[in-house]
């Protein structure tokens, strides 16, 4: 069936690029497809999938970085502000929770990672299973409810039982929305996946923003010893969540009802949906006011090269058709990512450093509002007032490292390989020297020194891993390296339960599992710069 979105131009210049590789690709690009960056062999890919995957790249390239894209830059900010607020709220509000209901602290951390484990898996996986489009519009939704309800929590228990589950919510904004925004960007705009990292710090500096004066000005005082702090003393953290949970809200009102997301072509495509990928790349392009060439016998004509040139690897019946829909429900999406020895390396590779990451990171930061509170108390000035002070100006200290990395990144020498291992390594070392401050002052530089660099590391790592898996399984890559990064988080609060957060022994830990990752992340095989993803 042909499409009406428009008919043929041989004239045009992307249908001449496109009628050349449908003569020679066979020929050509096939064989050249064991040099590419996310291949590895030309049968690491279904070369169908890999030729649609192409011509869908010119596609988008043509259709260029405009209104859609600059939209969707924005709305899936929110995942990315979602995904580093939430961990975030959770250590502002551990202080006056931990005075109100004298509960062990890494307890609600322990709750909250465990949610964020089931969310990354679910909805990661889920991507590539019911599409983009379903759990893109509902993370944030369980994130506020669950948010909003959670502030009226009359125990730990109940509090703890609420993170989890909006934890489920946040565990599932970056490994969807990482694979919506790259399935839409040019690959000359791909660098963009880094500078979203912004949003990451503007979520950790929004926390801190309005934690300072509720829970600043509505907490019980810190004493040492504990004095009594009854609920009508401690409503700071309640009207905390309260406000954060109605946030969320209001941003997935937006995402709902103000912004039209497409599903993604390339998802569309890789379910054999061909018709509907046309559809949403010419729906993108008016609405960025430009023309697509982009037509359906483009795509369906560099099947039935490829599958000419490799009868074996691709069926085209009905049957077949039912077949590839029933396989989203088994593990071939798993077994993709280990199709050849170097993909295999580079999954495994990033698996492991997502998980010492996911180790590290929590074990520090979901309790750094805590070690600033103490350590500034033993120095003199542990006011709450001051320790919220001291987190916001951590969080604005946070935003230029997020932008840097999407300069970075785009260095010929450094790349992301390069950015991210540096970053690593000296978030690692700021850490270390932070135990040797023996001032209030001293300390919050050093960890000013460790917001810089971990804003820099985490916008590369977000970018780099989605950049590396294919289109059709990237939702389940995400989902493998997010569901490890939540696993090890797990173990943080644990680890934290059994070495004293009022000694250094949790800091030394997490600064030598930064340093270990950052020469890990030099051992990655794939340099994503200057290529397209697939």
């Amino acid at each position: 069936m042909a499409s009406q979105y428009p008919p043929t131009t041989k004239s045009s210049d992307l249908d001449e690029r496109h009628s050349d590789k449908e003569k020679d690709f066979a020929t050509t690009e096939v064989q050249s497809a064991s040099d590419d960056l996310f291949t590895g062999s030309e049968d690491a890919i279904d070369p169908v999938y890999y030729a649609k995957a192409r011509i869908l790249n010119d596609a988008i390239q043509e259709v260029g970085m405009g209104k859609y894209q600059w939209q969707l830059f924005v709305v899936v900010g929110f995942g990315w502000m979602a995904d580093n607020l939430w961990p975030i709220v959770t250590g502002l509000i551990l202080p006056p929770v931990i005075n109100e209901f004298h509960f062990n602290g890494p307890f609600l951390k322990l709750g909250q990672n465990i949610g964020l484990l089931v969310g990354a898996a679910v909805w990661g996986v889920g991507a590539d299973v019911w599409g983009r489009k379903i759990s893109f519009n509902i993370t944030l939704l369980i994130v506020g409810v669950f948010a909003v309800v959670a502030g009226a929590s009359p125990n730990f228990v109940a509090l703890t039982s609420f993170a989890a589950l909006w934890s489920i919510g946040v565990g599932g904004n970056l490994p969807v929305d990482s694979s919506i925004f790259l399935e839409f960007v040019p690959a000359s705009h791909q660098y963009l996946l880094t500078v979203l990292s912004i949003w990451w710090a503007f979520g950790q500096l929004l926390g801190s923003l309005v934690a300072w004066p509720l829970i600043g000005n509505f907490s019980c005082p810190t004493t040492e010893p504990p004095s009594p702090c009854p609920r009508s003393s401690n409503q700071g953290w309640r009207y905390f969540l309260f406000a954060m949970g109605g946030l969320m809200m209001l941003l997935w009102g937006v995402r709902f009802f103000v912004f039209k997301l497409y599903e993604s072509p390339k998802y569309l495509m890789g379910r054999g949906r061909d018709e509907q990928a046309v559809r949403v790349v010419h729906k993108v392009a008016e609405q960025n006011g430009k023309e697509s060439t982009l037509t359906l016998e483009h795509l369906q004509s560099a099947g039935d090269v490829e599958s000419n040139a490799h009868p074996e690897k691709f069926d085209t019946s009905g049957a077949a058709a039912i077949r590839r829909q029933l396989s989203k429900f088994n593990s071939d999406h798993v077994k993709a990512l280990f199709a050849t020895r170097k993909l295999a390396y580079s999954t495994t590779m990033l698996i492991i450093l997502w998980a010492l990451i996911g180790l590290a990171f929590p074990l520090y930061n979901s309790f750094v509002t805590f070690y600033l509170s103490s350590r500034g108390a033993d120095f003199g000035d542990g006011s709450v007032y001051t320790t919220y002070r001291n987190q916001v100006i951590l969080s604005v200290i946070g935003i230029p490292g997020a932008l840097l990395a999407g300069w970075m990144v785009e260095l010929p020498v450094l790349g992301r390989r390069g950015t991210l291992a540096i970053s690593t390594v000296l978030t690692g070392v700021f850490i270390l020297v932070s135990t040797t401050a023996r001032t209030s002052n001293a300390l919050l530089g050093w960890n000013c020194g460790y917001s810089f660099t971990s804003n820099v590391m985490y916008g590369v790592l977000y970018a780099l891993s989605p950049e590396v898996f294919p289109t059709k399984d990237r939702g389940t890559g995400n989902a493998l390296v997010a569901t490890a990064n939540r696993i090890f988080g797990i173990m943080a609060p644990i680890i934290a339960l059994y070495a004293d957060l009022t000694t250094s022994v949790p800091i030394f830990i997490a600064g030598a599992i930064f340093i270990a990752a950052g020469f890990i992340a030099l051992l990655l095989p794939f340099e994503p710069r200057g290529h397209a993803s697939m």
